[in-house]
């Protein structure tokens, strides 16, 4: 069965009223590499975040972060997905919903199962599905800066 994420957003009337604004079944579905399909629910520009406007900043085409600015995204990763490293210049903040993954990093493994969190600090990764079962993560990405260590900028690749 392929992704399915309901989307409810909510917002304010022309009175300040509290309303949903949408209410769907998103159709709103990317996919960066076989095996893998993702929605953006919502994005984000500067901080503090506005909140005003009517605007879908769900449908906005944004990449795998956004800069000075966050993307709430809902991920399916098929059993075999194929190999992508990668680092971000982000902080994410991700939910293992249902099925099992492991998170390849440079010299080690680290396998998360439904109900799982993790705070991934601008790592390279891979996400690798060796079960027989599609994975689904929820995943906040929060632009940051790139992480600096042994006296190396490690800028976003991949």
């Amino acid at each position: 069965m392929p992704l399915r994420v309901r989307r409810v957003i909510t917002g304010h009337d022309a009175s300040g009223k509290a309303i949903v604004t949408i209410d769907e079944v998103s159709t709103n579905l990317t996919s960066g590499r076989p095996g893998a399909t993702a929605c953006n629910v919502w994005t984000t520009e500067g901080f503090p975040v506005d909140n005003d406007g009517s605007s879908d900043q769900g449908a906005r085409k944004v990449g795998t972060t956004l800069e000075n600015g966050a993307i709430f995204r809902v991920i399916e990763f098929a059993p075999g997905v194929a190999r992508r490293m990668h680092r971000t210049d982000s902080i994410d903040s991700i939910v293992v919903i249902s099925g099992e993954i492991d998170m390849e990093l440079d010299d080690s493994t680290v396998h998360l199962a439904a109900g799982d969190v993790m705070v991934q600090r601008g790592t390279i990764h891979n996400w690798v599905n060796r079960g027989t079962a599609p994975c689904v993560l929820a995943v906040v990405l929060v632009a940051a800066k790139s992480v600096e260590a042994g006296g190396k900028v490690l800028n976003a690749i991949g």
